[in-house]
Parts: structure tokens; sequence; C-alpha cells
């Protein structure tokens, strides 16, 4: 049967869709922090932050289900769904940011965020890290280093050195703000003109360096001095991820002018979104004629609604902090010589492979292919792919961390130093 699907995929999808693991997963049903597969094997799921309050949640589910049957349609007729959820959404947030727009995407919201930043400042430069991702707009993927794109890097972009826990000053906050400040001045100069800086608060697939709160201070007060907009990806961080903070960019201490998210806030459904300060939406509304057929249809907002709601009713942040400290106990208790590093942000943790100081993203691979064999289910993060991730549903819980730990020791263990 699996052969038969992978053959039906390059038949039907084309080449070079990826898929997870050596012999790829045949899942067929999800429930809390569970994945089945045909056969019926029960996996812990490590890696989906999409699954925000655990998969099939019953009140996610009811709520999609319900509307479903009542309406959905688009946002050029007045509905109450896109106001209740509006409101609950920006109470969440400080610094000024009360205005919505949603997407279906979080790539839809990333490439909104630069064009809002290009309204405000009337030019086009974009700065983002030379080790990110924001998507798979011809916009945003211009950010990402992935792959070359076709004709050449865009000139009106530039990619600063992203934090590093390997790097001696890797995650010095002056040194990151030079490296911004610089590229500032080259946009500038090539006439682009700077309009924003587009970043994740914890840098998650750069894969979550040990920066601290304040470390962009000197970065976000060198944007302001010439007029750029911060732009804060929280499609992996936000929605309470982070346990101590509902937002990445309030943990890491810095005021944002545009906030983009994504993938958690629907629990699965296709649910994404920005939010800005009222003066930023209105130059972006009057630059660009926006509309999105099914961004903020009455579905998508009552999924939303629904994850959000789950996630204060079942003290689901509380629950990652308390779990967070938990697995970073256990996290620090792995032993093996090619460990460099463990890292936690609330329900989000990293394990970075090295070899005398090298990435080793053969070991990661490694790692990542025995765990699924254990029934465990993560990925890898990081320049070289060599950081191993944990990112799993809200209510994974302490009896979860401890079989992780335990199997991640039995995985590392069968790794040559």
């Amino acid at each position: 049967m699996r052969t038969d699907l992978i053959e039906r995929r390059r038949r039907l999808l084309g080449p070079n869709v990826p898929t997870f693991y050596d012999e790829p997963v045949h899942i067929v049903r999800g429930e809390g922090v569970w994945l089945y597969d045909a056969d019926g094997r029960r996996y812990l799921d490590c890696y989906n932050n999409v699954a925000h309050v655990g998969h099939c949640h019953p009140k996610v589910v009811e709520a999609i289900a319900r509307q479903a049957g009542m309406l959905n349609t688009h946002t050029r007729y007045l509905h109450e769904g896109i106001l209740d959820y509006g409101e609950r959404l920006v109470a969440k947030f400080g610094h000024g940011l009360s205005q919505i727009i949603l997407t279906c995407t979080g790539s839809e919201a990333n490439d909104i965020a630069l064009r809002m930043a290009q309204a405000v400042t009337g030019k086009v430069g974009i700065i983002a890290t030379d080790n990110t991702y924001h998507g798979n707009t011809t916009a945003v993927a211009h950010l990402s280093t992935r792959r070359p794109p076709i004709g050449g890097w865009p000139a009106h972009v530039r990619r600063v050195p992203a934090p590093d826990s390997l790097v001696a000053g890797g995650c010095d906050g002056a040194v990151f703000a030079g490296h911004v400040e610089r590229a500032v001045g080259e946009l500038e100069a090539a006439g682009h003109g700077f309009a924003g800086l587009i970043l994740c608060p914890v840098f998650a697939n750069e894969g979550l360096p040990d920066v601290a709160p304040g470390f962009l201070d000197a970065t976000v007060a060198a944007v302001r001095r010439v007029g750029g907009l911060v732009l804060c990806d929280e499609v992996q961080p936000g929605f309470g991820r982070l346990g101590s903070h509902w937002w990445g960019h309030d943990w890491l201490s810095f005021a944002p002018d545009v906030v983009s998210l994504g993938k958690p806030m629907g629990n699965g459904h296709p649910v994404a979104g920005v939010v800005a300060r009222p003066e930023v939406m209105a130059a972006f509304r009057e630059a660009f004629g926006y509309f999105n057929t099914f961004g903020g249809n009455p579905v998508s907002c009552a999924a939303a609604l629904a994850t959000l709601e789950v996630v204060e009713a079942e003290g689901l942040m509380d629950h990652a902090a308390r779990v967070s400290a938990a697995m970073l106990g256990h996290l620090r208790g792995l032993r093996h010589p090619l460990i460099a590093g463990v890292r936690a942000r609330g329900q989000f943790y990293a394990v970075e492979l090295a070899r005398d100081s090298l990435p080793a993203p053969e070991a990661a691979a490694a790692v990542v292919e025995a765990m699924r064999g254990r029934g465990i289910l993560m990925g890898r993060i990081g320049r070289r792919q060599h950081i191993l991730k944990l990112r799993p549903p809200l209510p994974f819980g302490m009896d979860h961390a401890a079989q992780v730990a335990e199997a991640l020791q039995a995985s590392l263990d069968g790794v040559p130093a």
C-alpha cells in the first residue's frame, strides 16, 4: 500500500515533492499529541505546531462543523465572526497593534507585512537573516537561502548573519545590530531605500540560538532611526507556545510594527493573519487594493476563535511553561560527545549536534530516523540542518517529555562520535 501511495504521488504531484523519513509514514488519524499510521501504530507527535491544542480537538472540530453547516462566504458581506475573533485576538497584543487582516497562510501574511513596510516608507529594501524562512510567495521566498531564485537574488533584499550559538559572538546583540546597520546603508546607497526588517523573534529556523530579552534593542533602535519598520513573524512562537508570554516579541522585549500569524492559529484549519498599528494599516489600504476571497471567512474565524478559547480554558500556556522546565532538565541530562547545546523556548526544543565545533547534519538525520523507529516524530533545523527540533502540540505533557528523553538518549547512543 505504501509503495502504491508513493507511486501515485509521483504520478499526480510530480517530482521532488518532499516526504519525511527514509520510509515515509502513512498517517490516517490524529488525536491529541498522537498520530496513527495505516498499520495502527501510534506515534508521539513532536513536530507539529499546526495542531496547536492537539490533533482533532473536539471543541475546534465542533466549531468548524457548526459554522460550515450554517454559512461560509467572504468578508465583503457583513458577518460577526471576523469581528468577534478580531476583538479577542487584538486584546492579546500591546504596542498599539490593534487592526487585522486575515489570510489563509503564513506566507500570505508575511507577503502583506513586506508590502506594509513598503507602503509606509515608500521604499522597497528588506532585510532578513541569512538562515531564515518566511514562506512560499515569490516575495517571501526571496528572503530564504534554501535555493537561489531563477535570475538570481533580488537586489532589494539583504541577508544579515543569523544569530548562531556555534559561532563566537554569534549571539551578541550589538554585533547583530551592526550587520543590520551596514545592510541599511547598502540598500540606501543602491537606491532601493530601506523599508523593513523581518524576523522570527525566537529565530526558530535558525535553531533557537542563545539570544535573550534585550538582544534586539540596538537593532530596533537602528531601524527606527532611519524610519524603517520591524516586521515580526510569529507563525512558530505565537499563541502561548513560549509559556512565559503569548508572543515571541514580548519575550524578546521589543515592539514590532507588524506581526504575522499562521500555522497554529486554527489548529490545522488554514487560517493566518496580520496584526498592525492603525497608521500602518491605513498606509497599506491606501497603497494596495487587497482582498482575499477565503481570508477571514466564517469557518476559518470559528476555528481560530475555538483554538484561542481552548488555549485559555485549558491553561495551555502555563502548562507549556511547566513542561518546558521539566523537558529542559531531561535534555540537559542527555549524554553524547556531539551535543553542543540544548535549548528550550516553552514547548519548542533544540538539541544542537556538532563535531569539532562544526555542524553534524548526518548525525542529526540519523537521530531523527532512529526516533521515528521508536515511535516519535520530530525534525531538524539550523543552517546545516544539524539541530534536532521538537515542537509538539501544547498538550504535550510530563510523561511525554520523559518518554522523549529516554528515546533520544537511546537514539544518540547509536550515533558514532
